[in-house]
């Protein structure tokens, strides 16, 4: 049974999909979908072969757009995305998880999160995190202040985890009733001195759960790389080793809980491009004791290019493949969990998200 692997990208002026094979390899080029609306991710259910693209922005409004035959049509839905009246309407869709009893999660700025019971139809607010007693004190990040980043339990359906710009990681173990802080442990050096590690308020940019260990979490925050392995109820630093405490992307294992990706840029005051301008993907295989820099086929001169928050992206093939794509539009792939890279995609808008949908047949 033949392999097809389709990486799903998402820009500042629409969606693309990239098609390969098992080999990944030979690489073709579609696109742009969703008539080149700001697409901030794109998901795919690997049962069925569904396709959602999340974007939007001020001037278009939040849609959540769907494809049922691997991206030849389209079709986009609204209903119910937005706040009751008199509240900030929203921009646009920033984040998509899909749930283990097929809810599809949506984050959206300003910072909120829906959900859509018929597979992006309609939606329905989780109110319980909006008012969630801290929510007047999340502030904007650089981006807007904007809920970008859904983890949800690969079994439990009640339990998930959300990533806020600029709030922190924010818990529900009721299926979005009620929900809590899980910030204990990282820093906000932007706080004043004696209040870096408050409850709430840090800016987080990646959230990665551990493969076969749901209450490891990994977290790329603006202020440090750190590992949690109960749900986030505390963080440790595992930055040390690394080139800078800043990047955005980070991107788990699909089956080594103890191996993560990572794409550190060279700080917040200092430009956001690769440290040095020299490409490179680190790994860890010891869950962030240790980390080793890949760049074999990256350019290690005048990369002045940032990766941005959901650019990156692991596939579930054996060797796993390891993506990302730039802010000047080139997109690299590795077939060997990152041991040798090659530019498969250039000249692409602005790329805003890239995920890996494996089909067999």
């Amino acid at each position: 049974m033949a392999t097809r692997v389709m990486l799903l990208v998402g820009t500042k002026k629409g969606a693309f999909i990239l098609d390969g094979d098992g080999a990944r390899d030979g690489w073709s080029l579609r696109g742009p979908f969703c008539e080149t609306w700001p697409i901030n991710q794109v998901i795919g259910d690997p049962t069925t072969g569904v396709i959602w693209a999340a974007g939007g922005n001020e001037w278009f409004g939040p849609a959540v757009w769907r494809s049922d035959d691997g991206g030849a049509t389209w079709t986009h839905s609204s209903a119910g995305l937005a706040y009751a009246a008199g509240q900030t309407p929203i921009k646009s869709v920033w984040g998509l998880a899909l749930g283990p009893t097929g809810i599809l999660w949506a984050g959206v700025e300003p910072a909120g999160l829906f959900r859509s019971d018929d597979g992006g139809a309609t939606w329905s607010h989780v109110e319980g995190l909006t008012e969630h007693p801290s929510r007047a004190e999340w502030q904007p990040g650089g981006a807007g202040l904007i809920l970008h980043g859904i983890v949800p339990h690969p079994v439990d359906a009640d339990r998930v985890w959300v990533a806020i710009s600029t709030g922190g990681v924010f818990a529900t173990e009721d299926g979005g009733a009620t929900w809590v802080p899980r910030n204990r442990g990282t820093r906000a050096d932007y706080a004043p001195e004696d209040q870096r590690y408050p409850e709430h308020g840090q800016c987080v940019h990646a959230l990665a759960m551990a493969s076969g260990k749901p209450d490891r979490l990994y977290q790329q925050n603006h202020c440090g790389m750190y590992r949690s392995d109960d749900g986030g109820r505390q963080w440790v630093s595992i930055e040390a080793g690394l080139p800078s405490t800043f990047g955005f992307p980070a991107v788990a294992h699909p089956r080594d809980p103890d191996t993560l990706f990572l794409l550190p840029l060279n700080g917040d005051q200092a430009g956001r491009f690769m440290p040095d301008a020299a490409a490179a993907v680190w790994r860890t295989r010891d869950a962030g004791a240790s980390w080793q820099a890949l760049r074999d086929g990256l350019p290690q001169a005048n990369a002045y290019f940032g990766v941005l928050r959901r650019a990156m992206a692991a596939d579930r093939l054996d060797p796993v493949g390891v993506y990302f794509g730039t802010s000047g539009g080139a997109l690299f792939a590795s077939a060997d969990e990152g041991e040798h890279w090659s530019c498969v995609a250039e000249h692409l808008p602005t790329i805003l998200s890239v995920e890996a949908l494996v089909r067999d047949g």
